[in-house]
């Protein structure tokens, strides 16, 4: 009986940590990561891998996929462990038992591991769980439920960045208004005080100082030359060529929208 509820027991470990993983993949997609490296940081936090690369400080910076990276990895700890002492409880005594008992257990762990891997990588068992733990999250948590990568195109030729404002930079000790960086295509979303304000979607005459980190949203190749420009006549002669290669990505857009227009209508 004692070798039955160490198996069991070990199953259990092994299915409340496939549930664990599976609920922080899931909530780490509501936070805005794309599904394949959500499953890999989940896997990695709950395993205690611990790999670093670029794509895992980018969870590890935003807090809410910090916290659930640190839930992660206490849960992981404790179920790994766990999963061990059940593994070795169910091996107790191997040396009194018989070898048809022995081989019962092993049958048995191996029988209910094999099944719940199945599971594990079902389809419809995927599609459905997720769909429930979902439901479970936005309903009893205030995650962040929108993908904004998506929804902003940031792997389509635009970019969002944090640039600081510094003294010999064009964009300092001026106004939005002045500045005309809707001209080039690029939005500011938001603008961080030195003194540690924050102010969003700032209108025309906010001024930006030196020390202010500015948010913007824009084409990646606008904003690369917005972080190089400097203040005088050769930032202003940028800021044209800039405005000039905008208006003509606006007519070839138009032009594009002429000709699918009569293709629809047709």
């Amino acid at each position: 009986m004692a070798s039955v509820i160490s198996v069991l027991s070990l199953l259990t470990v092994i299915v409340v940590s496939l549930l664990v993983v599976r609920v922080a993949t899931v909530a780490l997609v509501l936070t805005g990561v794309s599904r394949p490296l959500a499953r890999f940081q989940a896997r990695s936090a709950f395993t205690g891998a611990g790999f670093t690369t670029t794509e895992s400080e980018k969870v590890t910076q935003h807090p809410v996929r910090r916290r659930i990276i640190m839930i992660l990895m206490l849960l992981g700890n404790a179920g790994i462990v766990t999963a061990i002492s059940s593994l070795m409880l169910s091996l107790v005594n191997a040396s009194e038992a018989t070898t048809l008992s022995l081989s019962l257990r092993l049958v048995g762990m191996a029988v209910g591991v094999a099944v719940l891997w199945l599971i594990a990588h079902s389809r419809w068992v995927d599609r459905h769980v997720t769909r429930v733990i979902e439901r479970a999250l936005k309903r009893w948590t205030d995650l962040e439920v929108r993908d904004y990568s998506g929804l902003l195109h940031l792997a389509r030729g635009y970019s969002v960045i944090e640039l600081e404002v510094e003294p010999q930079d064009w964009l300092a000790e001026r106004e939005l208004a002045g500045l005309k960086l809707s001209d080039e295509g690029v939005l500011v979303l938001g603008v961080e005080r030195a003194g540690g304000g924050y102010l969003g979607a700032p209108r025309g005459k906010t001024r930006l100082d030196p020390g202010d980190t500015v948010i913007l949203y824009g084409p990646s190749d606008a904003l690369c030359n917005l972080d190089q420009r400097r203040a005088g006549s050769d930032g202003n002669w940028d800021h044209y060529k800039a405005v000039e290669k905008q208006h003509q990505v606006d007519a070839e857009e138009a032009n594009l929208e002429q000709q699918v227009e009569p293709a629809m209508t047709a």
